[in-house]
């Protein structure tokens, strides 16, 4: 049997599946292949752990870049377009995704082009998924 402080170092010290989206830039922990398990941050599109996240609540501020948190969705969304115009691959899948999810599928197919030719793999995918589904390019039969 394990004693109670082994099973404490366990979880303590444990490390998470490693995944496709790389560590937190704070802790350089490996992000957990749980979506629901980190934060994708609108100010500069970075995913950062809930540890970290939940450790720099007390500071308003992005534990990243230490931009203010907006507070309402028009912030979250100016901060989106600022860091579309920097050409950030993962704003631009994200903004593609929120024009897919509001029924502009052929905006978010252009969305998710710009952000697979500069990089993002997610982007990729839904471009895959767009083509197989056939919203907002012609389906693909093969």
């Amino acid at each position: 049997k394990e004693t109670a402080a082994e099973l404490r170092d366990d979880i303590l010290f444990g490390q998470p599946d490693s995944s496709h989206l790389g560590d937190c830039p704070i802790c350089c922990l490996p992000l957990s292949l749980d979506q629901t398990q980190f934060t994708m941050m609108s100010c500069c599109c970075k995913n950062i752990c809930k540890g970290c996240v939940y450790a720099d609540r007390m500071r308003h501020a992005c534990p990243f870049c230490r931009h203010p948190v907006p507070t309402t969705k028009e912030e979250a969304n100016k901060n989106g377009m600022k860091r579309f115009a920097a050409n950030d691959p993962v704003a631009m899948r994200v903004i593609g995704k929120n024009h897919y999810d509001e029924g502009d599928y052929e905006s978010a197919f252009e969305y998710y082009t710009k952000a697979a030719e500069l990089g993002d793999i997610d982007a990729h995918h839904l471009l895959a998924v767009s083509y197989r589904k056939g919203k907002g390019v012609e389906k693909d039969e093969k």
